[in-house]
């Protein structure tokens, strides 16, 4: 273990390589560079600054922005004087500020911009403690005169001053810091109850990103591309940790909209995005060429089916005849090159998915273009990495291998236990919370289900809390798994969501939210005429695609002698997509299945009463603040089920 602390490998980095990028930022279309000289002043001046202003050593400080150089150095500034940075998710409403703000007892904020600005001032009457809150960008701001509202370079300048007067300070509080002492505080998305806060040190998020590194060689020539929120921890792991391990170059988008052209211009050598994104890029590429001539389509055709059959091959090493080999140059010429470059992955050498299962053909589709796509698992507790694919063992229903110190056994009902040098110090002011998942030898409770293969590679099934069992009818007994489900049917470019219920009753139903692009695009190309997302989830003639893809998954599970039981007897589709804003979503995008059960019920309950069609209406909020009523008659569908394949003697 890499016995040191983050503020220690920063000043490492800009000793031995002053002069290199360390982070890049887009602004106003230009890449701006900080070197890691310029970052390590930067940090200098952050950490006087806010010892200027009282942050104290063991005290919290809040970071809610997007990805952003200052933003980093400012975690790096309150680590600096022995404070925990806890960052906070940019798109969360306010509201879901407060109980953080206030577990934590956070005095300092700092934000990015007017909007995160807003937010603080809205529920400072709920946060009384909250007294200093600072601005990145000053934008809009100009007229608000708010007590303790400050401009970031108003602390820039008061720690260069201070900086200057006591040139010794700021290396003597790092020199204070150890690996064991508390480096941040990450809040879990909070599926039921409140959010947890997840204790980090500096040891063990140190750990896991070099075990990260060792296991893929990562290099300091490295390029990254941040956009993911640093407050989960993944992004975090990717765009700080390892960051500052590895010392390779950051780069932060200019916007959550220019994502996609950034990408295209960075050309990352790694990659960390969940399958949502994947699964949004491979929509945009089918889209596009079903909008192409029909001598591109028919050759993206031809060449995508050898990718298929050759590429998975290619990618793990294994022989192929000659006549593929050469098949296979001519079209990564014509096609899979020039669709690497056109998804930003040209450069791509290492590419990890994790969060959510994704699905085999999607899997393929990246690895069959000569992309090094593999799956990764971890949680918030386990400072990301627990399992790891090898290059050449990437598999779309495994989660790799353990990689270096991690320890997996299985409890009796199937739980995944996990001891690591990464795993948490425990839950903030939670000790009970922390005794359910923290054996008293060191294990950590996942509450994942699953298994480890012939081969060694995790596979996980679903959460412990999830696995029930139909009750009576044809399947009676049966092990269902809602997750296993939801991602099978998420696998189609046409299902966005879909929220599965089965637990203790006769069958398997399912709501469904139609992924509103891809569903468009095709109902355009068939002269289908729609008025938005209600209407056009409505159509019988996508009730009639959304069931071709239910039963395609119940065909699947039929021939699984576990998950037979959990195929799909009923079906609705949503009459609007499911919204963090409301509830219906974690800020990292996992259906809260509970919480929609209950405020859908009237559909769940005419799901099982063998209804063909039910009325709702529901409350929706807008980004500006209105509200509206969206209200339809939804069609109940029914699904073909099969016999379980019996495996051969």
């Amino acid at each position: 273990m890499m016995q040191t602390t983050f503020p220690r490998l920063l000043l490492e980095q800009a000793q031995r390589r002053p002069l290199d990028t360390a982070m890049r930022e887009k602004e106003y279309g230009i890449w701006q560079v900080t070197s890691w000289a310029d970052m390590a002043q930067l940090v200098e001046a952050l950490a006087c600054g806010l010892h200027q202003a009282g942050l104290a050593r063991g005290e919290h400080l809040v970071v809610i922005g997007a990805n952003r150089p200052r933003l980093y150095a400012t975690m790096l500034a309150a680590q600096s004087l022995g404070a925990i940075p806890a960052p906070l998710y940019q798109d969360a409403v306010s509201a879901e500020c407060v109980f953080p703000i206030n577990n934590a007892e956070v005095r300092f904020a700092v934000v990015e911009d007017q909007e995160q600005v807003d937010k603080m001032l809205e529920i400072r009457d709920r946060c009384p403690q909250l007294a200093q809150i600072y601005y990145d960008d000053p934008r809009g701001l100009r007229n608000y005169d708010q007590p303790g509202l400050h401009a970031l370079d108003e602390l820039l300048a008061s720690g260069r001053a201070h900086a200057q007067a006591h040139p010794q300070f700021f290396r003597e509080q790092i020199e204070l810091g150890q690996p064991g002492d508390v480096a941040s505080l990450f809040f879990t998305s909070g599926t039921t109850g409140n959010p947890k806060g997840v204790v980090h040190t500096h040891a063990t998020l140190i750990d896991r990103a070099t075990a990260g590194m060792k296991f893929d060689r990562l290099t300091e020539k490295e390029e990254v591309l941040a956009y993911l929120p640093p407050a989960w921890i993944g992004q975090n792991i990717f765009s700080y940790a390892q960051w500052l391990v590895v010392g390779y170059v950051v780069n932060c988008p200019e916007s959550g909209a220019t994502v996609t052209i950034d990408l295209k211009e960075v050309g990352p050598t790694y990659y960390f995005a969940p399958p949502r994104v994947f699964e949004g890029l491979l929509t945009s590429v089918m889209i596009r060429m079903e909008d192409a001539s029909a001598i591109k389509r028919r050759m993206f055709h031809y060449f995508m089916k050898l990718a298929r059959r050759v590429g998975p091959a290619r990618m793990d090493g294994r022989p192929i005849s000659v006549s593929d080999w050469l098949l296979y140059a001519l079209g990564d010429f014509l096609v899979y090159s020039p669709l690497r470059n056109n998804l930003g992955m040209s450069r791509v050498r290492v590419a990890y998915t994790a969060g959510e299962a994704i699905g085999p053909d999607l899997f393929s589709f990246y690895r069959s273009l000569g992309i090094n796509l593999k799956q990764l698992y971890g949680q918030t507790e386990t400072a990301v990495f627990v399992c790891l694919q090898p290059d050449d063992e990437a598999q779309a229903d495994t989660v790799g291998v353990p990689c270096d110190g991690v320890e997996i056994k299985l409890s009796e009902d199937g739980e995944i236990l996990v001891r690591s040098p990464g795993l948490l110090k425990g839950y903030y002011k939670d000790p009970v919370a922390t005794a359910q998942v923290l054996t008293a030898d060191g294990w950590y409770r996942t509450s994942d289900a699953g298994f480890i293969d012939a081969a060694g590679h995790l596979r996980i099934i679903d959460r412990v809390k999830d696995v029930g069992r139909i009750k009576d009818g044809v399947y009676d007994g049966a092990m269902f798994a809602p997750k296993y489900v939801e991602n099978k049917l998420k696998f189609f470019s046409h299902i966005k969501e879909a929220v599965a219920y089965g637990d203790q009753r006769e069958k398997v139903c399912v709501m469904i939210n139609i992924d509103f692009e891809a569903v468009g695009n095709w109902a355009e190309r068939r002269s289908l005429p729609y008025a938005g997302y209600t209407d056009l989830a409505q159509k019988p003639e996508v009730y009639e695609l959304i069931r071709e893809c239910v039963e395609k998954v119940n065909a699947d599970l039929s021939s699984d002698a576990l998950l037979a039981g959990s195929q799909i007897s009923r079906f609705l589709v949503l009459h609007k997509e499911l919204d963090a804003d409301e509830g219906e979503l974690t800020r990292t995008n996992k259906v809260r299945r509970g919480f929609i059960g209950n405020k859908y019920s009237v559909l769940v309950d005419a799901l099982y009463d063998g209804k063909t069609e039910q009325f709702i209406e529901t409350q929706v909020k807008f980004e500006d603040g209105r509200t509206a009523i969206v209200s339809a008659t939804l069609k109940i569908g029914d699904a073909k089920t099969f016999a379980p394949v019996r495996a051969a003697a």
